[in-house]
């Protein structure tokens, strides 16, 4: 097993590995035992609505899905499958760079329960979630 103290460089190369990830502009802020932060980078490409600049729910969704998996890479050190995601849009995201915050709720054998929130640079919720993610060791999988 990897030492925790190494995770926040695993994490970033896995970050920097994925063309989504790397595409939302995923920064590293935060990584501790049950708990996320990362900032993305704003993209033109974000926009659903050119009028008001509004951000695509599905980034949003994204990063609440970011968030809530990655919450659990302190804690077990590998990404791991969603099963189920339920996602709260709370206000319009406009242009402008996001933090996704995520957190443990309960680090289960088979299956864990994790909350994913998104805020503007104002610190307003904008989006959050709670996901199922499939925990159950490598070999146990298939």
């Amino acid at each position: 097993m990897t030492e925790p103290s190494s995770r926040p460089d695993e994490l970033r190369a896995i970050i920097g590995r994925s063309p989504y990830l790397s595409w939302l502009g995923l920064e590293l802020l935060d990584l501790r035992q049950g708990a996320i932060e990362v900032s993305a980078t704003w993209r033109e490409e974000w926009v659903a609505n050119p009028v008001i600049g509004q951000t695509q729910g599905g980034i949003l969704a994204a990063l609440v899905d970011f968030a809530a998996n990655f919450s659990l890479f302190a804690d077990i050190g590998r990404p791991v499958l969603t099963v189920d995601l339920r996602v709260d849009y709370h206000r319009i995201a406009t242009r402008g760079n996001l933090i996704a915050k995520g957190h443990l709720v309960k680090l289960g054998r088979q299956v864990s329960v994790c909350e994913g929130q998104v805020f503007d640079l104002q610190g307003r919720l904008v989006s959050s979630g709670r996901g199922t993610f499939l925990t159950a060791p490598a070999d146990e999988k298939r």
